[in-house]
């Protein structure tokens, strides 16, 4: 079954029929995640880096930030069977879209703060598609933990 990941929303799951889809990740980051042993995959949609802009908004909705995001997929994946030694990250989008003129670098800062996260607490990105001014559509399979990344209709494994 596939499960569209909308923005600022996360999905995990351990049945292998489930397929993950997000679209439109422009400045937006979608990060999976895949432990090969127990077949628990996940994928986020993030939009902004730092849940300190709206505390409110980031308890009630943690995976618009990459700082409240990752730790919730993280712990849904833990509570599925995962382990972090075994998890591979995969990471896209973090583009400049509809910001010419570099002001407000949302994509990049969302790229800098996931990174930072993550070297913060050991994990590795085993692929990425990043930056850029174009916009990505990306599906993961549950079962084999393959991920696509689609841009402007032709696709690639990352």
């Amino acid at each position: 079954m596939q499960h569209t990941v909308g923005i600022a929303e996360m999905k995990v799951s351990a049945n292998p029929a489930d397929t993950f889809i997000t679209h439109a990740l422009g400045s937006c980051i979608g990060v999976t995640v895949y432990d090969p042993v127990v077949h628990v995959a996940g994928m986020i949609h993030i939009m902004l880096p730092m849940s300190r802009i709206d505390p409110a908004k980031a308890e009630a909705r943690p995976s618009m930030f990459v700082d409240t995001g990752i730790p919730a997929l993280f712990r849904e994946a833990y509570q599925l069977g995962a382990v972090k030694d075994r998890v591979r990250l995969k990471v896209a989008g973090g583009a400049n879209i509809m910001d010419a003129n570099g002001h407000f670098n949302i994509g990049e800062r969302n790229y800098t703060m996931l990174r930072k996260l993550l070297w913060k607490n050991n994990v590795l990105i085993a692929a990425e598609d990043v930056g850029g001014t174009v916009s990505r559509t990306v599906t993961m399979e549950v079962g084999t933990g393959k991920v696509t990344v689609r841009i402007s209709g032709e696709s690639r494994e990352l």
